[in-house]
């Protein structure tokens, strides 16, 4: 038998290691120092300017721990199940029939869970919520944005409005500043000849609710529509008091319009505090809020409208909010991109001359050095990022008007004439040339040309809203259908976690990861089906890994 090497050396030797290692300790300490220590940034939490900061604090802490709960809850249902399996293995004569209780608590959670998350489709309560406002305006505002207006109109609820009885409809341009001057004339000679119409841009430094600045006071009495940030505030404000002076009472006022067009803005400049809950992400508006301006006009924000699903593929990746999660976003930036001047999109983004759109994120992503590991281009990463600047309000881009006025199918002159009635046109129409003189557009040469869909059709019955099927997922037989329930319940605990953690984080559009190839979802297919031969040990690695 060989004996071991003794681990004894000599004093030269061991002395001469210490001084390696503290040189090399040394030359760490000193390319650390030239780094700088970047200590981790701490959760700054709930301001103390923040309204309702005790409220929002107790509700993070219950959704805190009712997610607890369902974790360990999940957790003894998978401790069981491995119990149940554990004695199959060992007396084999045992029935399957042992099984079925725990099959049947899992789909009681599951059931909880869906009850916990809504009893109604949220698209139904949103077509509720918008019949509510328009039975209760008045006079509908309905917002379009100045970059596609004709794409931003919606028959369907136009008609409703018309068919509601005596109301009126304004049309309001909002985002006036991203388009230049000689295409937002020309927009607001085209569709004043339908209804009136408004030329507008919100404000977006504004201060919160309930904080008051006491030496602004008296320069909001002086001038109460001078605001540095909003433009057409003047010309909406007359033209509702010129129509509520004409009703001879009080006037409720329904702003409505597709998601991201900028109803809440239009609120928050009119009632110049931020009221109305704000943001980048789409459709945050989720039921009708009233306002009061003052004492004789009352405003009424509304939900967005829903998208009907057969509209073109363009027309769903702007105006659905949910857009970027059912369309998968490679074709949802391809789409748009298809719409655009390619030579000016080249000239906006700075990449070089591209043959398709995949080519084109390829490019955009090595130029914001958007890289997965590995070094290559996240193409995903970069069609969200090119997506997220089209739908926000910083991206300026344009649309031609129809060369030819046509009056829409459900318009005649006699609607027309009766939707302008009882409102000062001649005085808007000064007030809409004073706004366009005083907005700072874009020149024409550096907006992106895009070519509108046309009117995008919308959902306003519940009816007509298609139901939601569930995802369908394979059953293997035998032992693999446990393995699959329970793996189901743990992604719908894991979904609902991940929807109710969202739900305390700020309005800023939170990314997915990008997707994998075909080639590493069929790989991670046959993973799947392998995980149900598997041993248990192995099973439950990979549950507590996903």
């Amino acid at each position: 038998e060989l004996k071991k090497a003794s681990k004894r050396m000599t004093c030269h030797k061991r002395y001469k290691i210490q001084k390696k290692v503290r040189e090399h300790h040394r030359k760490l300490r000193k390319e650390a120092k030239k780094r700088g220590h970047k200590k981790p940034r701490k959760d700054p939490g709930v301001p103390n300017s923040a309204p309702f900061k005790e409220a929002l604090l107790r509700e993070a802490e219950l959704r805190k721990q009712r997610l607890e709960e369902l974790k360990q809850q999940q957790k003894l249902d998978r401790q069981k199940e491995q119990e149940k399996k554990r004695k199959l293995e060992t007396n084999p004569g045992v029935k399957a029939s042992n099984l079925e209780p725990v099959k049947e608590e899992s789909g009681q959670c599951k059931a909880k869970n869906k009850t916990k998350s809504g009893k109604q489709n949220p698209k139904k309560l949103y077509c509720q919520e918008l019949k509510k406002v328009i039975e209760a305006s008045d006079i509908v505002l309905e917002v379009l944005d100045a970059r596609d207006p004709l794409g931003c109109r919606c028959p369907q609820v136009e008609e409703a409005i018309i068919q509601s009885g005596q109301k009126k409809l304004v049309l309001v341009l909002n985002k006036s500043d991203l388009v230049p001057k000689e295409n937002l004339e020309n927009w607001l000679n085209y569709l004043k000849k339908e209804l009136p119409t408004v030329v507008f841009r919100a404000s977006t430094n504004l201060r919160d609710k309930g904080k008051k600045i006491i030496k602004h006071l008296k320069l909001r009495k002086q001038a109460p529509f001078r605001n540095e940030g909003c433009v057409g505030k003047e010309g909406l404000w007359k033209l509702l008091k010129s129509f509520q002076e004409t009703y001879g009472k009080a006037i409720q006022v329904g702003v409505i319009g597709f998601p991201n067009v900028g109803k809440s803005s239009i609120i928050n400049s009119l009632k110049q505090e931020r009221i109305c809950n704000v943001g980048v992400s789409m459709g945050l508006t989720r039921c009708m809020q009233v306002v009061t301006l003052d004492k004789q006009i009352t405003i009424i924000d509304s939900p967005s409208c829903i998208v009907s699903p057969l509209n073109s593929a363009s027309t769903l990746a702007l105006r659905s909010p949910a857009s970027i999660e059912v369309v998968k976003p490679v074709e949802a930036a391809s789409a748009i991109l298809s719409q655009a001047d390619a030579r000016q999109v080249v000239l906006k983004f700075t990449v070089p001359d591209f043959k398709n759109p995949l080519e084109f994120f390829t490019l955009l992503a090595q130029r914001r050095g958007l890289h997965q590991r590995g070094g290559s281009p996240n193409v995903e990463g970069a069609a969200k990022l090119m997506w997220s600047e089209w739908t926000g309000a910083s991206l300026g881009y344009c649309c031609h008007p129809p060369t030819s006025w046509t009056p829409p199918p459900h318009f005649n002159e006699g609607i027309m004439t009766e939707m302008k009635q009882g409102l000062n046109l001649e005085e808007l129409e000064k007030n809409n040339a004073h706004s366009i003189h005083s907005i700072r557009g874009p020149r024409l040469a550096s907006s992106i040309l895009f070519q509108s869909s046309g009117l995008t059709n919308g959902i306003i019955e519940e009816m007509d809203i298609p139901e939601e099927l569930p995802k369908q997922k394979k059953k293997p037989q035998g032992e693999g259908e446990d393995h699959l329930d329970l793996n189901s319940d743990q992604e719908s605990v894991d979904e609902e976690a991940d929807e109710e953690s969202l739900a305390m984080v700020p309005e800023e559009e939170s990314w997915a990861l990008p997707e994998e190839s075909q080639a590493d979802e069929s790989a991670l297919s046959y993973i799947s089906d392998k995980m149900t031969e598997e041993e248990d040990d192995a099973y439950d690695f990979s549950t507590d890994y996903v």
